[in-house]
């Protein structure tokens, strides 16, 4: 059965005793409870390795069987290319929510079930994109809304979640999408269509708009 790693959560004590945070937290706002579903990601030691980012479903899983779902495999300079990036973005909305900030380690880093679906959604854009639009995607990706991300994920692992569909439906449609150029160019035109040209266009795709 899945469980957490054996280490402290994160849960810094002010002068006073009481918790600087909403509540404590593994890695990327994983909840300090039994076995909630989440995210890791698996960073082997050495410089060549993929790195591999699988989802935990925990108690809501159905079946022993289901509970750990392998979703990407990424070639060492692709999750490179892509990782601090991420952390930033992650930390930032941590912040926000008033819960301890994480850092990608060797070995296995837990991450937040919502965060970690919009990871798999990065991850899934830039598994065999060509590596010079990388850096497009994670902009891309970073103009996206949360809930976007959410969505984009839902549609993906539906039907081609896993780490052999990398070449499929959703999965090629991602890596279009987030790395295209001409892609971006046309929202970019479309929200200042929609927005006239008094008004400033917003640094969002607008997926749902």
């Amino acid at each position: 059965m899945s469980r957490a790693p054996s280490k402290k959560a994160a849960a810094p004590k002010a002068s006073g005793g009481k918790s600087t945070y909403a509540h404590p937290t593994f890695g990327f706002g994983v909840p300090a409870t039994s076995d909630p579903h989440h995210f890791r990601v698996v960073i082997p030691r050495g410089n060549q390795a993929p790195v591999l980012i699988t989802e935990h479903l925990g108690m809501g899983s159905e079946t022993i069987r289901d509970q750990v779902i392998d979703r990407v495999r990424l070639e060492r300079s692709r999750w490179t290319a892509i990782r601090s990036e991420v952390q930033r973005a992650f930390n930032a909305r941590l912040k926000e929510h008033n819960l301890a900030t994480g850092s990608w380690k060797v070995g296995e880093t837990m991450v937040d079930r919502l965060l970690g679906k919009e990871l798999c959604v990065l991850a899934w854009a830039v598994e065999k994109l060509e590596p010079e639009k990388i850096r497009l995607a994670v902009r891309n990706w970073l103009a996206l809304r949360p809930e976007e991300r959410w969505w984009l994920f839902g549609m993906t692992a539906m039907s081609t979640g896993g780490v052999q569909d990398a070449d499929s439906g959703w999965r090629m449609a991602l890596r279009y999408a987030l790395g295209d150029v001409a892609q971006n160019e046309l929202q970019k035109a479309r929200a200042i269509k929609r927005l006239g040209p008094s008004e400033p266009a917003t640094n969002t795709l607008g997926l749902f708009e």
